[in-house]
This record gives structure tokens, sequence and C-alpha cells, in this order.
């Protein structure tokens, strides 16, 4: 018997150089010159501990440190909607109501605005329902550990790790 596997199509929201909606667009047809919408959440500790996620061999830059939760933000969401949801998906946190930090045009492989947003909890990893599809490993960095490996290692990380220095400092 053949296996017929459905391809989810991810539409995507475009946006100008002022963060103005202009289109939707498909994400596979994702051009160099297309400005798109991201959302990126920090979960600190009250000792200033930040949680990071590894992102999962069926991801693209798989085996990479990243924020708590990020995400593209697809049709219909906004930034905040789209934050609270992946949160709930991926890490099985639920009620949340994250503070808004700063939005920045990053100018990397493709360009983007990532919407920043923040919460300050003490979870207890066990207590986290991680969703194995999207993240391989979560775990607690030491403020100054992680600002080490940020200037030490920046290939264990996404791209765009040397701008999470401003926030880590916070």
């Amino acid at each position: 018997m053949e296996k017929f596997i459905a391809e989810v199509k991810k539409r995507i929201v475009l946006v100008n150089r002022y963060d103005k909606e202009i289109a939707v667009k498909d994400i596979s047809l994702l051009r160099k010159d297309d400005i798109y919408r991201v959302s990126a959440l920090w979960i600190t500790d009250k000792m200033g501990n930040v949680l990071l996620t590894k992102r999962a061999s069926t991801k693209k830059n798989y085996n990479k440190w990243g924020p708590a939760v990020s995400t593209i933000i697809e049709e219909e969401q906004t930034y905040q909607t789209s934050i609270v949801e992946k949160a709930k998906e991926e890490l099985g946190l639920y009620n949340l109501s994250p503070k808004v930090g700063p939005k920045i045009l990053n100018r990397g492989k493709y360009l983007h605005f990532t919407q920043w947003f923040f919460i300050t909890e003490d979870y207890y990893i066990y207590d986290l329902k991680i969703n194995s599809e999207k993240i391989s490993e979560v775990k607690w960095f030491v403020k100054d550990e992680l600002l080490t490996l940020l200037r030490e290692q920046p290939s264990m990380f996404l791209d765009g790790a040397s701008t999470w220095a401003k926030f880590i400092t916070k």
C-alpha cells in the first residue's frame, strides 16, 4: 500500500520596509527580497538565567540553539497571537501574557522583522510539554555562560544570535 503524505502549505505574511502588510505568500515561494514577520519569546528566570531550545532534526537549521520560542507569522496571525500559540504548541505553556519588547529588521540571508516578547518565570524543564517534532532539547543557560558561548561558539546558535546579547543583558 502506498503512503500519501499531505504537504502542508504555510502561507506567511509579507510586509514592506515599514512593516505594513502587503501580501500573503506560500513560504516555499519566498524570495530573498521578500520581507516577512517573525515572533520570538525570551524566557528568563528570576535569577536571570535564559531558557533556550534546540531545534529538532525535522526543522530547518536543526541542532541549533534559539530563543525559547520563535515562529514565522502566518496568514491571519499577529505577532502576539502567533507567539502565544507557538508557546502552547511547542512547550505546553498556557495563559501567557508576554511583555512586548523591541522589533528589529533583520538583514541576514532573508529579510524579516522580529518582534521580541519577554516573560520571567521559573519553569522546571521537566514540567514543560516539549513538542519533540519541533524541539530536541531545552536548557537553562546562566547568562554569563551564554554570552561567552555566543561570542566563542556562534555556530551553536541560529543566525542572528549576535544580536541576542542586548536582550540577555537587560
